[in-house]
């Protein structure tokens, strides 16, 4: 499982001017990690097996966001690029999102996932 990257902390009190530069460094740090594509936005998910639903519970997603998939096994991708794994406008809601797939009984539906906006 993926690692959740660290933004800069807030700073307590920026009347010193060892607290400004400490903070601009985490600053730069953070900055740096986004131009390298390190971005805080991706996660893993497993497809439920034996069900035609699986719900991506994650703090941010809203109707308007958007997810891709990346299948990490032969099963994940045969749902994903077969076009039996889709989110209905109505199961978009903000923080989960209801994904409808294939019911059957491959335990190996794994997903790395990103989520934008």
């Amino acid at each position: 499982m993926t690692q959740p990257l660290v933004g800069p902390p807030e700073p307590v009190n920026i009347t010193s001017f060892t607290t400004v530069t400490s903070y601009l460094r985490s600053l730069r740090l953070s900055i740096f990690n986004i131009w390298s594509g390190k971005l805080n936005c991706t996660g893993e998910i497993t497809l439920t097996a034996n069900a035609a639903t699986t719900v991506l519970n994650r703090k941010g997603l809203s109707p308007q966001s958007v997810v891709t998939f990346d299948p990490k096994t032969a099963n994940a991708a045969s749902d994903l690029y077969g076009g039996g794994m889709y989110v209905l406008s109505a199961n978009r809601l903000n923080d989960a999102w209801t994904i409808t797939h294939p019911n059957n009984a491959n335990a190996d539906k794994t997903f790395q996932y990103s989520v934008l906006g």
